[in-house]
């Protein structure tokens, strides 16, 4: 409203009259409301001065006249708005980027979706006022002002109605930490930023030790009133540190921390953990350690990470691992000696193989041929020296591979002809179709990147996304390898078979474009050392 006035004072007397309006507008306001420092006041002044004397310029440029308002001379009228609205958003997005050390263009950018609109309201407005002031003086300008206060004061309160609506959207009731759905659409965005701008992104899981004994000793009366105070001391400390807490559900809460590499992550939370055991809480004797805890699990960003869930599932794993520790613990995902826990996974492999069963009357030579990359994946987790959760991943990963094929049609997946255009883009479905199925089962859902990558190629030439070098996953890349070779020297009826050293050869002379180079050579290595084993004699047996 005042940019409006300020307006119709550069089209009827000029923008000295103009300035004199916003100087005595400021001292006014800076007067009344003392709380407000003096440079913030000064910046504002500044900006508006500028603003007015720029369009001020190119209204007189244009051909425009102060006094009544003239039709022919909307082009003037026009380009002060112009100017007054790129000044505007140029000082004020710089100013912001300044404070808040963000993107300038993003800022820029916002600015002018946000406020187009409003700065053609704005020249309208202006128009309006100067109508009234020339044709009905002080009495017009009475009017408008009227009106103004009265729009400004309706805005206001349906902002605060909208804020009110908005913060109940995003906010746990019971903690006041931002909800689970908020933090899902956080996390999407932080990992773009951090994948966009190379820089770190950490996510920490907690979880309260011992909650549900609380919860059964005191009720759960007692027990929400524990949550609130966590969810309040997490809130506290999260600000300070710049970093976003939320309730993720239960007794689990999330903390995002942008910026946060490993080592800054685990130094933060697990300075809350000390800071949290020596906080008092009502009824906090009745824990094992006589202390209020709570376990934490930290995963930080890479960038073969391509999906929120991934990062979620990491940090997930290093919480449970945390549990098992002891609890009252904080540890990060694949850190130092303290590897995630030994994983029994022969009953998972059980519950591929019958799955696998099915392609039993489908396609015979995809059962066959998922159970020789399994077998070879056995073998190569030991040469990469695998983790257990590691080597539990790309194991089974390596079997359940190809499941989607399960999908394609029996008459595109047993032609013996050469493919369609179209029967081909089906078949290079069944990455996705795979996916799917894994998602089904929680237990399998970290197997998803073998199944839905293991058709990209380190040059980017490779389906579904197109991902280039280290932004596939390593494991994915030695998967590819291991799928590749086994699919080119395996025989199978009417098609082309290729022969121990002609299966090297390809892998070699596709190094740098479908596969890794550097795990092309391990892979390598690794056979001619299982071929040279193969073809010694048993110990203690002599050859004639």
């Amino acid at each position: 409203m005042d940019s409006s006035v300020y307006l119709a004072c550069i089209f009827i007397y000029g923008a000295p009259f103009a300035l004199s309006v916003i100087l005595f507008n400021t001292l006014a306001i800076a007067l009344y409301d003392r709380k407000i420092p003096f440079w913030k006041h000064f910046v504002n002044f500044s900006i508006y001065t500028l603003m007015i004397v720029g369009s001020s310029l190119v209204f007189n440029a244009a051909g425009g006249q102060t006094g009544p308002i003239l039709n022919n001379h909307f082009g003037a009228y026009l380009g002060a708005l112009l100017v007054y609205f790129i000044i505007n958003v140029f000082l004020l997005g710089f100013y912001y980027y300044l404070l808040y050390r963000g993107s300038l263009y993003d800022i820029l950018k916002s600015f002018i979706k946000d406020t187009l609109l409003v700065y053609l309201s704005t020249l309208i407005l202006s128009m309006v006022l100067s109508v009234l002031i020339v044709h009905n003086g002080v009495f017009g300008l009475t009017l408008f002002i009227g009106l103004s206060i009265m729009l400004s004061y309706s805005f206001k309160q349906l902002f605060s109605m909208y804020n009110e609506v908005q913060e109940k959207a995003i906010k746990d009731q019971r903690t006041g930490l931002y909800n689970h759905s908020y933090f899902e659409n956080l996390l999407e965005d932080e990992i773009k930023k951090a994948k966009a701008n190379d820089t770190p992104l950490s996510l920490a899981m907690i979880d309260i030790d011992d909650f549900k004994k609380y919860n059964d000793q005191f009720g759960h009366l007692k027990g929400d009133m524990l949550l609130g105070f966590l969810g309040n001391y997490l809130k506290v400390e999260s600000e300070v540190a710049e970093v976003v807490a939320s309730r993720f559900g239960g007794e689990e809460f999330t903390i995002l921390m942008p910026g946060y590499d490993e080592n800054k992550a685990r130094s933060f939370i697990n300075r809350l953990r000390k800071k949290l055991n020596d906080t008092y809480f009502e009824g906090v004797e009745i824990f094992p350690s006589g202390c209020l805890s709570y376990s934490a699990g930290i995963a930080t960003y890479r960038i073969d990470i391509h999906d929120k869930s991934q990062l979620v599932e990491l940090a997930d794993q290093a919480l449970y691992y945390a549990k098992k520790q002891g609890k009252n613990n904080v540890h990060v995902y694949g850190s130092g000696a303290n590897k995630e826990s030994e994983i029994d996974f022969a009953d998972d492999v059980r519950d591929i193989e019958q799955q696998l069963k099915l392609f039993l009357y489908k396609d015979v030579d995809t059962f066959k041929h998922s159970k020789r990359v399994f077998r070879y994946a056995m073998d190569m987790s030991e040469v990469l020296g695998l983790d257990s959760v590691e080597r539990r991943n790309f194991v089974l990963g390596a079997l359940i591979h190809d499941i989607g094929k399960l999908e394609i049609p029996w008459g595109i997946l047993n032609k013996r002809d050469k493919l369609t255009a179209g029967e081909w883009e089906t078949v290079k479905r069944h990455v996705s179709w795979g996916k799917r199925i894994a998602e089904t089962n929680e237990k399998f859902k970290e197997l998803v990147p073998y199944i839905e990558l293991h058709h990209e190629r380190y040059d980017g030439g490779g389906y579904p996304h197109g991902f280039k070098g280290i932004q596939i996953p390593k494991l994915c890349r030695m998967l590819t390898i291991i799928d590749s070779f086994d699919a080119m020297t395996t025989e199978r009826p009417y098609q082309k078979t290729k022969t121990f050293e002609e299966g090297i050869e390809e892998l070699h002379r596709c190094s740098g474009t479908q596969f890794d180079p550097e795990l092309v050579e391990l892979f390598v290595h690794y056979l001619r050392l299982k071929a040279e084993t193969q073809q010694q004699p048993a110990a203690g047996l002599e050859t004639s």
